[in-house]
């Protein structure tokens, strides 16, 4: 695990000045604090920090091929380098050192851009080959490890692990992006396709990117995506055998590790089910450690213990109060683009309490998405059943009738909502389903904007990419589109930035089981039927995990990290809500109508209305772009 950075001329092989190329790591030393280089020719400068978890004495980086033709540098880890190596060994080729770095080298030198398909890991890389002048930047399947890349006016093109790594960099110019405001505000996070600095990209996951000196800078090459238009034939106990083979590779495979091991332990399903599989498979204790909070309703710590003591491990845990506004500058500075989250907090706090005893911690990440395992996919799918059934020119009229006459009740639990069903009904399912995803909603969002903003975004609106995402989704049903759309945008723009950024705070390494590319292939044939089932969603998982698992902690309801945001507009945090409008860089910028701003903010701090998560949003876009800007 590390972060990487480089600078590499695509006109012309002008020097590249090391000091550059420290600047950009230096701006991200938390990310490896065991170890930084920097390796430099004409044309090309590469640098890498490193926290040691694989062959700690050696596979220093930059990391130079026997022959010098190569040099990679990478972040992340591969869980098959072991297979890979001894492939490559039958092929001839000679390994001095006994980690992964050298395999990912060797397997770019025996099958180009094919080593992709043969890697199963969570990384971001570049390697430098000599001989044809090119640079080839990749990222894992999934997008579980970043890359952010910005071509300079020198005629340059720089890339870092974070964000903050390319701004350090004095030749980036620095501009918002009026359309990644309008997706930040619609979803709460900026997604891959977009980024707050103007001309700044992120390399999309499943993704390559080939420069090469003296060509354009061209588009990058997609190299894998999940496919949801097959479905897997046999009964349900064939399926959960196979099912059960997948988690058991995938978390063995992550167990692989010289640093101590351990994991996050909700006490929920998916986090228990990975607990269960490590201790199935570890011959001493599992380092487990969770975080409670001081609120009943928000508290999860009973079950965790419970989960701890059923398989003996040697378990931790903290109680940390909902109230932790202390921390909220600090952590969201480790995001550089604004992000919405809240989650953030608790999540950062249990990664601080992993890395007093552990240096890789396996979290369950990944299961609601492949499994279908959010309340929305339910409802979704629900939805589904009843547009199928009906026509659009039917639902149109009357369900849009009805919802525009039904009472608003967003305070209510969704099945209650009767308002927002009716509405979502009366659309396309994609577009009913990108709106549940949503946070701020396009009207509210075109209320809030001042006329020049508007006049910027010319009609551009925030949801209309992940509309077309599910409608050309690789995809047999409404559910299947939903759950690509969460897999493409949601999953590598909020679930694994958050874990990436807070883990890498602490110098953590944070692996996921449960987003094997192999398991995610397999989940997405599954029928709808194994998926949602009797309002459930991960049904064949939990069934899978009957008896291993007991039945309250499989069939509780999801709770999740919460932090009280509502409250704490009312309380501590009120006049910062009263200052987005007035002194603050977003009353500034002149993006906003203030006037509005002050009516929501003093909305919610009298009670009036719930405005918590969009005074948060608007309070995290702040924080940024006193940051960025």
């Amino acid at each position: 695990m590390c972060g990487i950075a480089g600078i590499f001329h695509i006109e012309t092989a002008k020097p590249v000045d090391p000091a550059r190329i420290r600047l950009m790591t230096d701006a991200m030393l938390h990310r490896g604090p065991d170890g930084n280089g920097c390796w430099t020719a004409p044309g090309i400068g590469l640098g890498h920090l490193r926290l040691s978890i694989i062959d700690l004495a050696g596979s220093a980086q930059p990391m130079l091929s026997e022959d010098e033709a190569d040099v990679l540098t990478f972040n992340g880890e591969i869980y098959n380098f072991k297979e890979v190596r001894a492939e490559l060994s039958a092929l001839g080729h000679r390994f001095r050192t006994s980690g992964d770095t050298e395999v990912i080298l060797a397997a770019w030198r025996q099958w180009g851009v094919g080593c992709l398909d043969r890697l199963n890991g969570m990384f971001a890389f570049a390697i430098h080959d000599q001989r044809t002048q090119r640079l080839f930047i990749a990222r894992d399947r999934l997008g579980v490890k970043p890359l952010h890349y910005a071509a300079l006016p020198d005629g340059s093109v720089i890339f870092a692990s974070e964000l903050k790594g390319l701004l350090a960099h004095p030749a980036l110019r620095r501009a918002p992006d009026a359309q990644a405001v309008d997706d930040y505000l619609a979803f709460g996070y900026v997604p891959d396709h977009r980024c707050f600095v103007a001309g700044v990209h992120k390399l999309p996951a499943g993704h390559y990117l080939m420069l090469e000196r003296g060509k354009p800078i061209p588009s990058p090459e997609q190299y894998w995506d999940v496919d949801f238009s097959k479905r897997a034939r046999g009964s349900a106990a064939d399926l959960e055998a196979e099912l059960m083979h997948h988690m058991r590779q995938a978390v063995a495979s992550r167990m692989v590790a010289d640093v101590p091991l351990g994991a996050f332990l909700s006490g929920g399903v998916d986090s228990s089910t990975v607990v269960a599989l490590m201790a199935e498979r570890s011959t001493q204790a599992v380092k487990t450690c969770s975080i409670g909070f001081d609120v009943a309703e928000l508290d999860e710590s009973d079950y965790a213990r419970r989960i701890a003591e059923r398989f003996a491990t040697d378990h931790r845990s903290r109680t940390v109060s909902p109230d932790d506004i202390a921390i909220i500058d600090s952590v969201a500075a480790q995001f550089d683009e604004p992000f919405a989250d809240a989650s953030m907090l608790p999540t950062f706090r249990v990664c601080q309490l992993a890395r007093e005893s552990v240096t890789v911690a396996l979290s369950g990440d990944g299961a609601d998405e492949a499994f279908a395992g959010y309340r929305r996919h339910v409802f979704h799918h629900g939805e589904e059943r009843v547009r199928n059934l009906l026509p659009q020119g039917l639902r149109g009229p009357v369900f849009g009738a009805l919802g525009s006459l039904y009472p608003k009740a967003d305070w209510a639990p969704r099945p209650l909502r009767a308002k927002s069903t009716l509405l979502s009904l009366a659309r396309s399912g994609a577009e009913g389903y990108t709106d549940a995803v949503g946070v701020t909603g396009h009207a509210l969002r075109q209320s809030l904007y001042s006329d020049s903003q508007l006049k910027a975004l010319g009609g551009y609106r925030g949801e209309d990419y992940m509309i077309a995402l599910m409608e050309t989704a690789p995809a047999r049903t409404g559910l299947d589109a939903a759950q690509y759309a969460d897999m493409k945008l949601w999953l590598p723009g909020d679930i694994l930035t958050k874990v990436d950024r807070t883990s890498m705070a602490v110098s953590l390494e944070a692996r996921e089981p449960l987003l094997d590319y192999r398991l995610i292939e397999f989940a997405a044939t599954l029928p709808d039927a194994m998926r949602v089932r009797g309002g459930h969603g991960k049904w064949l998982m939990k069934r899978a995990m009957r008896g291993t698992l007991p039945d309250d902690i499989l069939y509780r309801p999801k709770m999740g990290f919460v932090s009280p945001i509502a409250q704490w507009f009312r309380g501590p945090l009120a006049e910062q809500a009263r200052s987005i409008a007035t002194g603050s860089a977003l009353a500034r910028i002149g993006w906003f109508n203030t006037a509005r701003l002050s009516e929501i903010a003093e909305a919610h701090i009298s009670g009036r209305s719930d405005n918590a998560r969009l005074l948060w949003q608007l309070w995290m876009l702040d924080k940024a772009l006193d940051r960025v800007f």
